[in-house]
C-alpha cells in the first residue's frame, strides 16, 4: 500500500524526535578513557615491582615481599591523600634520607614514603658481635702498645667488612662475671689466667663469637663458616680443629657452664688453657678446620713467615708492625683472588664525561696496587695455594653484567650532572631537556647488556637496586655517586684492609682528572678519547654540576633546572638517590658504632682503660 493510502488519523500523530545523546556519549567515553589511563599507568609501574618481587622470592636469603603491598589501589584513583610514614631514627645524613622497609624493591620509593627525597632501603642486616680480649693493664713499652693497637685496628676493620660487629673486651668485663671471685682464690699459671679472663669477659657479654685478635676472616663473603657465623645463632659451644683457642662460638649458658667446670677441675693448677682444664668430651662440639679464617699464631709465623719471627725476636714493636702490614697485604690478596676476572669500572657515556669516573678509577688503581710486606708474594696461612698479589685486569664497560667473578665499581651521576656532560655545556634549558634528550639515559645504558633495550625505567631500577643492595650481590661491587667526596678511611672499612694510597688522594684525582689511571682510562676509548682541552671543559662542567646538585647554587634565577631534569629522568633520579642513601646509611652505622665503643674503650668516658685504647679507632 502506498503512502497516499494511509488514513489521515495515522498521519495526525506528532513526530517525536530522537534525544541528542552525542554529548553524553562523548563525556562518558572521555571519563572512561581517563580512568583507564590512570589505572593502566599505575599498574604498569607496579607490574615491574610485582615481577621483581616474584622473581626475588625464589632467591635464598631474602624475605619475600608481599605482592599486595606493592600494588596501588587502582579502584579509587581519586582517593584521599595519605600521611607520610613516621621518620625512622638515624635515617638522615646531610641531604640523604632513607626509610628501611622490606618493600624496597618497589621501583619508586615515593610510592612508599610519600616523600620524593626519601629512598626505601632494605632493612639493615643484623651484625652479630665477635669479641676479642686485650689486657691493657699489662706493662708494655709505648712502641709495643702502639704496634698492638694497629693490629687491633686491623682486626676490627677486617671483621666489620665481613658483616660483624667487632668488640674488644678487657678486664672490666671479666671482673663483672659472677665467676670472677672464684678465680681470685686460685693459683694458676699466667697462661691459664689470661685464658680464663678471656672467657670471663666473653661470658659476661653473652652469646656470640670469641676470637683471638690474630685470627682474621680470610675468604669470600659467602663462604660457609662466615655465612654461618653471620646468622647469629649458636646452639652449642663450638671449637674448631687446629685452631686451638683461636675461635669459639656459643650461647651464654654454655659459656658459663664451661667456666664453672674449668674452675672446679683438678687439672686447674697445671693446665695452660681452658681446653686442658675441662675433661668433659661433651662440653664442646668440634667442627672441621675452616678454610675461610686465617690464624697467625706462633707456629704459623715460625713455619711460614720466618722474617716476621726474626723481627719479633729482635725488636717486638717493629716485628708487630711488620705483622700488621703482612696481614693487611694478605687481606688484599684474598680480595683479589676472589675476583679472577678482574675489576670493572662501569663507565657509561665515558667519552663525554670521563671526569665523572675519576674516583672510581682511584679505587681500582689502589685495589690493584700491591701493598708492601716484609714477606712479599706470600699467601695467608689458610690459603697456601693462593695467587700472590698481582695486578688484575681492569676493564671499562659501559654496561654491567652478571659475572660473579668480576668486581664492579659503579658511579651514578645525578641526572643534572649527566645532562651537562652530554650537552657539553655548563647550563641547559627546559627546551633542550624536553625536546632533545631521552629519558633515563644513564640507566638505559648501564643495564643494556643484562636487560636489553625494550624494558622501561621501572624494570631497570628494580634490577639496579638488587645489584646495589641485594644480599647476594652487594659484596661483589661498590657503588658511589659521582658528586660525593670519598675518603680513604671509609673505603678501607668497606673493603676490610688498608688500601695502598697510590700517588694522590681520592679528591685530587677527582679535582684534576690527570692521573695515570685517567690516562689509561681515556686511552681505552680509542677513537673517542677526549683531548686535554675536552678534559679541561669537563672539569669546569663537573665543578658547576656539583654546586647545583649540592644545592650550593641554583641552576639559574628563573627555573630550577635540577628539578626539571629530575622530573624528566625519574628512574635515573631514583637510582642516584638510592645509591646515595645506601652509602650514607652504611657510613652512619659505622660512625654511631665507633661513638658507642669509645664510651668503653677510649675518649673521656673510657680513660680509665689506658691511653692506648683510643688508638684502636681510625681517626684519619
Amino acid at each position: 500500500m502506498s503512502a497516499k493510502a494511509y488514513p489521515k488519523s495515522a498521519l495526525a500523530y506528532p513526530q517525536v524526535s530522537s534525544p541528542k545523546r552525542g554529548p553524553l556519549i562523548v563525556f562518558l567515553t572521555g571519563a572512561l578513557l581517563f580512568v583507564l589511563f590512570i589505572s593502566t599507568s599505575t599498574v604498569s609501574d607496579a607490574s615491574a615491582a610485582v615481577r621483581a618481587a616474584k622473581e626475588h622470592a625464589h632467591r635464598p636469603g631474602i624475605s619475600r615481599p608481599k605482592i599486595t603491598a606493592l600494588l596501588p589501589d587502582v579502584r579509587n584513583p581519586f582517593r584521599q591523600a595519605a600521611h607520610e610514614p613516621p621518620v625512622q631514627k638515624n635515617s638522615t645524613s646531610g641531604e640523604a634520607k632513607w626509610y628501611s622497609d622490606w618493600k624496597w624493591l618497589n621501583p619508586f620509593s615515593s610510592t612508599i614514603t610519600l616523600d620524593e627525597h626519601r629512598s626505601v632501603l632494605p632493612p639493615p642486616a643484623t651484625r652479630p658481635p665477635i669479641y676479642t680480649f686485650y689486657d691493657s693493664e699489662i706493662e708494655k713499652t709505648e712502641e709495643v702498645r702502639a704496634a698492638e693497637n694497629k693490629l687491633l685496628l686491623t682486626w676490627r676493620r677486617a671483621w666489620w667488612a665481613q658483616g660483624f660487629k667487632p668488640v674488644i673486651l678487657g678486664r672490666a668485663e671479666a671482673t663483672n662475671n659472677l665467676h670472677y671471685e672464684t678465680l681470685q682464690g686460685k693459683e694458676l699459671t699466667p697462661a691459664l689466667e689470661a685464658e680464663l679472663m678471656r672467657w670471663l669477659a666473653w661470658g659476661h657479654m653473652g652469646p656470640g663469637i670469641l676470637a683471638n685478635w690474630l685470627l682474621l676472616p680470610m675468604g669470600a663473603y659467602d663462604d660457609h663458616l662466615l655465612s654461618y657465623l653471620r646468622r647469629g645463632q649458636y646452639p652449642r659451644l663450638t671449637r674448631y680443629e687446629n685452631l686451638g683457642s683461636g675461635l669459639y662460638s656459643g650461647d651464654q649458658t654454655s659459656i658459663q657452664a664451661a667456666i664453672a667446670v674449668a674452675l672446679q677441675s683438678r687439672k686447674l693448677t697445671s693446665a695452660k688453657s681452658l681446653l686442658e682444664a675441662t675433661s668433659d668430651p661433651d662440653m664442646f662440639a668440634v667442627d672441621p678446620k675452616p678454610t675461610d679464617v686465617a690464624f697467625y699464631d706462633p707456629d704459623s709465623l715460625k713455619n711460614l713467615y720466618k722474617p716476621i719471627t726474626d723481627a719479633l725476636l729482635n725488636n717486638q714493636a717493629q716485628g708487630l708492625t711488620f705483622l700488621s702490614s703482612l696481614i693487611s697485604a694478605h687481606l688484599q690478596t684474598n680480595f683479589l683472588n676472589n675476583y679472577p676476572s678482574g675489576l670493572a669500572v662501569l663507565s657509561p657515556h665515558a667519552s663525554q664525561g670521563a671526569v665523572i669516573f675519576s674516583q672510581a678509577l682511584a679505587i681500582a688503581h689502589s685495589l690493584n696496587t700491591c701493598a708492601d710486606s716484609l714477606v712479599p708474594r706470600s699467601c695467608p696461612p689458610n690459603l697456601p695455594g693462593c695467587s700472590p698479589c698481582s695486578p688484575l685486569k681492569i676493564t671499562y664497560p659501559w654496561s654491567k653484567n652478571n659475572d660473579t667473578s668480576l668486581f664492579n665499581i659503579g658511579t651514578v651521576p645525578h641526572p643534572y650532572t649527566l645532562a651537562l656532560f652530554l650537552a657539553r655545556k655548563t647550563e641547559v634549558t627546559v627546551y633542550h631537556i624536553r625536546r632533545e634528550t631521552e629519558r633515563d639515559r644513564w640507566l638505559q645504558l648501564i643495564t643494556k647488556d643484562t636487560l636489553g633495550t625494550k624494558l622501561g625505567g621501572a624494570d631497570r631500577i628494580v634490577n639496579l637496586k638488587e645489584e646495589v643492595a641485594g644480599e647476594s650481590s652487594a659484596a661483589r661491587g661498590i657503588w658511589i655517586t659521582a658528586e660525593q667526596d670519598l675518603q680513604w678511611r671509609d673505603l678501607e672499612w668497606h673493603f676490610g684492609f688498608e688500601l695502598p694510597r697510590a700517588d694522590v688522594s681520592v679528591q685530587d684525582v677527582a679535582a684534576t682528572g690527570t692521573s695515570v689511571q685517567m690516562k689509561i682510562f681515556t686511552s681505552s676509548m680509542k677513537g673517542q678519547a677526549p683531548t686535554e682541552e675536552a678534559l679541561a671543559l669537563q672539569r669546569d662542567i663537573f665543578a658547576k654540576a656539583k654546586q647545583v646538585v649540592s644545592k650550593a647554587v641554583k641552576a639559574n634565577d628563573k627555573v630550577n633546572m635540577k628539578e626539571v631534569v629530575e622530573a624528566w629522568n625519574l628512574a635515573d633520579t631514583e637510582a642516584w638517590r638510592f645509591v646515595r642513601a645506601y652509602e650514607a646509611r652504611g657510613r652512619v652505622e659505622w660512625t654511631r658504632w665507633e661513638e658507642e665503643e669509645r664510651k668503653f674503650i677510649g675518649g673521656e668516658e673510657g680513660e680509665e682503660r689506658g691511653e692506648g685504647w683510643g688508638r684502636w679507632f681510625d681517626r684519619i
